[in-house]
């Protein structure tokens, strides 16, 4: 089964709110199997919308990042504190 990987494109809208979220989101990830590979840092925007904030996760499967989204803990560390996209792509093989 191939791995899949979350991508978020971020706005942070209220910083603290978003340090909550990010503590009670990681546990999260983690227990689904997801691994951050990317969380901020250095990025060039080519093309759509700027988001200040990009994060990457791999976890087993495309499944598995999605049973980590509609996870009650996931759905509860999310609180209003950003904008987003966030798409889950399966990578090949």
């Amino acid at each position: 089964m191939p791995t899949a990987l979350w991508i978020a494109h971020v706005e942070v809208t209220d910083p603290e709110a978003y340090g909550t979220y990010a503590k009670g989101a990681g546990p999260a990830i983690a227990a689904h199997g997801g691994v951050f590979l990317a969380r901020g840092g250095r990025y060039v925007q080519l093309e759509g919308k700027d988001r200040a904030r990009n994060v990457v996760a791999r976890f087993p499967s495309l499944e598995a990042a999605v049973a980590c989204y509609n996870s009650a803990d996931y759905q509860a560390a999310l609180a209003g504190a950003s904008v987003r996209d966030l798409v889950v792509v399966e990578e090949i093989e």
